[in-house]
């Protein structure tokens, strides 16, 4: 039994070439896991030597110095990110679930002194991986800082109702470029592509107040727009009757001055005619007149002008026998 035992711890001995070997094929095989690394195309990788950072790499398969010497750090600078402001989108089960008023980020001071609730949000990307890993320890914390610093600002310079209104997009462009102009002096290594305004209301304890005060003021603006458009049907209207009544007028001087100047045309043919033969123009008129008198008798007598004697014409009417 002895012999056999010894012949088998022979058989299992392993020598010190064969252990070197594998201690070395162990540390090519780890040297090999550690020196490869995957980019993916949403991403760059921001590589380290000792701490140190060194360089910035984009998708793919990448190498380094294994062990520990290298490190890297995947960084998504293709994904845009989002931040709310005032509110959360909290998904359950399948469905996202909206929850509003779970911070006091979004309760401000208006510049007319008036309390509102601004929910907004703000979405960015990341356009330098090495800035965004090393320059700042608490990246979203300062993210939300900045932006809510700037919201306050422009809200506080505003009254509620331009807030809620016609400043709306004012507001979003500004706060973008403060917001950009902010994160780079910190040296976040990133850029706001959106600021996005979502509700803005009146606290509750107030709302029904304010929204009484929205009424009216809705209800002034109804009454100004019906006046404004009474006046636009009736003045058209007045202007044209007054166009009219002025043509008409127009059309009645015009004929009026014809009809003069026809008059003394005729006059100043008959004047000329007269002065030919100043005996036959005489007497022609005269016969014109009393021809026009004659007509105009109905059942009439004629008496002389002395009164000494009637005519013994009963009817000088005009077809009588």
């Amino acid at each position: 039994m002895d012999g056999v035992n010894s012949s088998s711890s022979k058989k299992f001995k392993f020598s010190p070439r064969f252990l070197v070997t594998c201690i070395i094929l162990v540390l090519v095989l780890i040297s090999l896991g550690s020196s490869f690394f995957v980019v993916d195309a949403t991403e760059q990788a921001v590589v380290t030597r000792f701490g140190k950072y060194i360089k910035t790499v984009g998708p793919g398969l990448q190498f380094k110095l294994p062990f520990g010497i290298d490190k890297n750090y995947n960084i998504p600078t293709q994904v845009v990110q989002t931040e709310q402001f005032g509110f959360k989108t909290v998904k359950t089960g399948t469905v996202n679930q909206y929850q509003n008023g779970i911070t006091a980020e979004s309760t401000m001071l208006t510049g007319d002194l008036n309390i509102v609730d601004v929910e907004w949000i703000i979405q960015y990307r990341i356009v330098d991986p090495a800035a965004w890993q090393f320059n700042v320890q608490d990246r979203t914390k300062t993210i939300r800082d900045i932006s809510q610093s700037v919201i306050n600002m422009l809200v506080g310079d505003r009254a509620i109702l331009d807030v809620m209104g016609s400043e709306r997009s004012a507001i979003e462009a500004l706060a973008l470029d403060l917001m950009n102009e902010n994160f780079k002096q910190f040296g976040l290594g990133i850029n706001v592509l959106t600021v996005r305004l979502q509700n803005i209301v009146p606290p509750t304890a107030v709302q029904a107040a304010f929204e009484d005060v929205n009424k009216a003021i809705q209800d002034m603006n109804r009454f100004i727009n019906e006046g404004k458009e009474a006046y636009n049907s009736e003045i058209p209207r007045a202007q044209g009757e007054a166009d009219k009544q002025i043509q008409i007028a127009q059309g009645y001087a015009v004929e009026r001055v014809n009809k003069a100047k026809g008059d003394v045309a005729r006059f100043n043919s008959v004047y000329e005619e007269y002065k030919k033969a100043p005996s036959v123009t005489k007497e022609r008129l005269y016969i014109e007149t009393m021809e026009e008198v004659f007509n105009s008798l109905n059942n009439s007598t004629l008496i002389d002008g002395q009164l000494d004697n009637v005519l013994p014409v009963k009817t000088l009417t005009k077809g009588a026998e």
